[in-house]
């Protein structure tokens, strides 16, 4: 083979390398914390988690937006005999969903404390992947926030990610719990064990799958606000 039909070769098997490269799936990135996101330099440190002590929030500024940060995870308050469900009001519908006090207790109680306070009202599902997950409750919309403190995993090997409706505990690795939670559109098993699973959806899935497919850039963001409008919740028992 002469020398310029080498190099002729060879840059035929590079080119069709890159091609082969560029055609292979992406796997989803998980629900993780964005980087955190500059604030007003009024922010609240987190505190060691598990701290005793009822929190009193402070007020943090980001870009016109103003919103409570606590120095501590909450004091326990549910009853893990009780049943609990969350009704999220969206601008797209409702979703009511069915949460685990029993499997998830700290979970579940950092979810109350955070809604019947209304940190979550007017908050953002900043993140949204047809066919996976749509998440939200970053106080400042850019997935890289959270209440001020973070909290430890409460994995169950009882609950897993079989079926679309899970409603789990978004992160940055392990035991970084914060506000920030996703509802999955469909099976998602290869996050089993990764990520808090504390409830499930009882009623509105076809208002979580909606919201999944609304156009949106190429980070996953809604071009249009999708907002959470409040969450309310309703104990049963107990």
């Amino acid at each position: 083979m002469t020398l310029l039909r080498k190099i002729g070769y060879l840059s035929g098997v590079v080119a069709t390398a890159f091609l082969v490269a560029a055609c292979l799936p992406t796997p989803t990135p998980p629900p993780t914390e964005a980087p955190a996101a500059k604030v007003a330099p009024t922010a609240v440190p987190a505190a060691v988690s598990g701290a005793e002590v009822t929190p009193t929030p402070k007020i943090q500024s980001y870009q016109g937006l103003s919103f409570k940060q606590y120095a501590a995870p909450p004091l326990m308050t549910i009853d893990p005999s009780a049943s609990y469900t969350a009704t999220i009001r969206t601008n797209k519908g409702l979703i009511v969903l069915e949460l685990f006090p029993d499997s998830a207790p700290k979970t579940v109680n950092n979810f109350v404390f955070l809604a019947e306070e209304r940190f979550y009202d007017g908050l953002l599902f900043h993140r949204v992947i047809e066919g996976f997950m749509i998440q939200g409750g970053d106080p400042t919309g850019t997935g890289g926030s959270g209440p001020g403190y973070r909290f430890g995993d409460e994995i169950d090997p009882r609950r897993v990610f079989s079926e679309p409706g899970i409603l789990a505990m978004a992160n940055s690795g392990p035991n970084t719990n914060g506000s920030q939670f996703f509802i999955t559109t469909d099976p998602t098993p290869h996050l089993n064990g990764a990520h808090t699973i504390f409830g499930r959806i009882l009623n509105g899935q076809e208002v979580a799958d909606a919201i999944s497919k609304v156009p949106k850039d190429q980070n996953g963001r809604p071009i249009q606000p999708i907002t959470i409008d409040t969450i309310q919740i309703a104990k049963t028992g107990g």
